[in-house]
């Protein structure tokens, strides 16, 4: 992957290699200067690099004279909430639904949305100049001017009242609920807040050693969740990834609730309240076709952005609209939170069947008539080469006038992995099948097969 740098979803790579304790400790330095403040709020997954990452990442913060305040294991959203209501700055140490061997930096301005462009780039300026030289001016704090780091485990049980406060005073009595935590930073918050409102919690992955986020569990593997909500017939199953900023749900017959599902179950829920903004709703590029077709029919206007959280956000704050999204389950009520919120969104999907009086299965059938999509990462030797990659982008272009106004491609390097990430929608699954084939075999040729595997 070759040194990390802010993708988007901030700084990822594998610990202690890529992501090293020296470029914490350069990002938290880098990140004090930039964001300016008193005080930086700085949590973490489960991770067993992440106790090694803070650290140096703190440190950076703490040497710029700069205080933090250390919440310990919190989810991203978490972390998110108390820099929204405490208005300073924030970092989370996690590298979300990627392997246990990576982790990352996440950062937050005052007030807990994700850094605008502008701002990250300063961020990133900052960070190469400090790597360049670590005695740049200016010059650090001594003596009671360096910064503290105290820990606030208060941090939590704030977070938790406020997921509780979501259901505005409803309870969720009479559910039957499997919860899949990914073995990550949801693991104790997550069962504990949906048994606090009455429902029936079975829990699964919520036994973190260091080493076993998302290890076959989560929301990028709900197999298991499938399995254990069809043997005890449960109601419902929600699973997390590893900072529990995303969730996938499933029904009790065993059936996947992917993101634009969700989506579109809120946007007429929201809708039919009189509570949609604008009577819009905010997705990437990845939605399905199929979406788009559903909220036309139901009179929603569809507002596409680029894929990232942070595009969403943008579009939701600039325009005042309410609700947005992504396929992979990061869900913003723009209302509640300032970022995707993997507990939350679980929270509104028990809150919805329960106010509905319907099993999930029954308010998802026939809601999205879906255009077969294949989604393929390529791992390449050198995803940053793709915009030059003329021999590919033709490749696109004949895919694109073969397949008409009846499908389309989308390509981009991913912001959080070495990888191209292709998709190929169209009304014929074989053909799309086909299409995405051909571009994963251009695309490889081109950018040159990375060695080994997709981790």
């Amino acid at each position: 992957m070759g040194q990390p740098r802010f993708g988007t979803d901030g700084i990822r790579g594998i610990a202690n290699a890529e992501l090293t304790p020296e470029l914490a400790l350069a990002v938290g330095r880098a990140a004090a200067r930039v964001l300016d403040g008193h005080t930086f709020i700085v949590g973490r997954d489960t991770r067993r690099s992440g106790p090694l990452l803070q650290a140096a990442f703190c440190a950076g913060i703490a040497s710029e004279g700069v205080d933090v305040v250390d919440v310990g294991v919190l989810t991203t959203p978490g972390v998110a909430f108390v820099s929204e209501v405490r208005g300073v700055p924030a970092g989370v140490l996690s590298a979300s639904h990627n392997p246990f061997e990576d982790n990352g930096i996440k950062l937050f301005a005052a007030g807990g949305a994700k850094l605008a462009t502008e701002v990250e780039a300063a961020v990133e300026r900052e960070l190469e100049a400090i790597i360049c030289d670590p005695q740049r001016a200016p010059v650090r704090p001594t003596g009671a001017r360096v910064g503290m780091i105290s820990p606030d485990p208060s941090a939590v049980t704030h977070y938790r009242e406020h997921l509780r406060r979501s259901l505005e005073g409803r309870r969720l009595e009479g559910l039957k609920v499997v919860i899949d935590c990914a073995n990550g930073a949801a693991s104790e918050i997550a069962p504990d807040t949906f048994e606090s409102l009455g429902a029936e919690v079975t829990a699964l992955s919520c036994r973190p050693d260091g080493c076993n986020v998302n290890d076959r569990c989560g929301s990028s593997h709900p197999g298991q969740l499938t399995r254990v909500v069809r043997e005890l017939g449960a109601d419902l199953g929600l699973a997390f990834d590893g900072d529990a900023d995303r969730l996938v749900a499933v029904d009790h017959t065993g059936a996947v609730a992917d993101g634009d599902v969700l989506l579109a179950l809120f946007a007429g829920d929201l809708a039919a309240q009189g509570r949609l903004a604008g009577n819009a709703v905010v997705v990437t590029v990845m939605s399905n076709l199929g979406f788009r077709t559903a909220m036309t029919k139901r009179g929603i206007t569809v507002r596409e952005v680029p894929v990232g959280d942070r595009a969403v956000l943008e579009t939701l704050e600039s325009e005042g609209l309410v609700l947005g999204g992504e396929q992979s389950g990061h869900i913003v009520f723009r209302d509640l939170a300032t970022t995707g919120d993997g507990i939350l969104t679980g929270l509104a999907v028990a809150d919805l069947v329960v106010r509905a009086g319907q099993p999930l299965a029954e308010l998802c059938d026939g809601l999205i008539e879906r255009v077969p999509q294949v989604l393929v990462n390529v791992a390449v030797g050198d995803p940053g080469r793709l915009d030059e990659a003329q021999e590919v982008w033709d490749t696109v272009a004949e895919i694109e006038a073969q397949l008409g106004g009846t499908g389309r491609v989308v390509l981009r390097p991913s912001g959080t992995e070495p990888v191209i990430r292709v998709m190929v929608e169209a009304t014929d699954e074989a053909v799309a099948r086909r299409a995405a084939g051909r571009l994963c075999s251009v695309v490889e040729e081109t950018l040159g097969k990375a060695a080994g595997s997709l981790r």
